[in-house]
């Protein structure tokens, strides 16, 4: 069992071809206009788009004191995980199947700081890809 903060709600989107702007603005009106702790995972190995969408694509991320990624912030109550941030270029993708896949989503759960300033968070939205998960 994968052990991770605090979080009050989980949000699974996966909408079809729109999915990524439905998730990447639900996420900045929780963020922005409620004042919401919002973490917004994007686990589209294969496309990687919620860092464009977002307007941290030419970010990365770095590991903390304690060896777990800290998330890219795109608001300060709107922390950001993505494959795009690992990838050398902003519009390369990744080509994963199966358990090393697998593997990298789990760690987007496992090995990363969501809770940035020490606050827990409201809502963790996950982008998944159509048709997956």
């Amino acid at each position: 069992m994968l052990k991770i903060l605090r979080v009050y709600h989980y949000i699974h989107i996966c909408f079809f071809s729109l999915h990524f702007s439905i998730s990447a603005q639900f996420a900045w009106t929780l963020a922005a206009h409620y004042g919401y702790n919002v973490g917004l995972l994007d686990v589209d190995i294969c496309g990687p788009s919620v860092p464009r969408m977002t307007g941290v694509n030419r970010s990365s991320v770095r590991r903390g004191p304690d060896g777990r990624w800290i998330p890219v912030y795109a608001h300060p109550n709107l922390s950001v995980m993505s494959i795009g941030f690992l990838t050398p270029g902003e519009d390369d993708a990744v080509v994963w199947r199966g358990p090393r896949k697998d593997g990298m989503i789990k760690q987007f759960f496992s090995e990363v700081d969501w809770s940035g300033e020490g606050e827990n968070l409201d809502y963790l939205i996950v982008d998944t890809p159509p048709g997956k998960y």
